[in-house]
């Protein structure tokens, strides 16, 4: 199941990924959620994850003044 559309999201402090390793808390997409309940999340090509998708949230454009 892949999405057309573009999610930035980013994860909670203390994330793992489907390995039990630590994920760096920045800027993700969303490329798609598995059927075994996986979001699969990239920072770049080169640079994935499965983690839990309770742990993603949206990011929060800045407000200018």
């Amino acid at each position: 199941m892949i999405s057309l559309d573009v999610y930035t999201l980013e994860v909670l402090p203390g994330t793992r990924n489907h390995k039990g390793y630590f994920v760096q808390d920045t800027a993700y997409r969303l490329i798609a959620i598995d059927q075994a309940g996986w979001a699969l999340i990239c920072m770049d090509e080169m640079s994935c994850h499965y983690v839990d998708p309770d742990n993603l949230r949206e990011m929060v454009a800045p407000v200018d003044d």
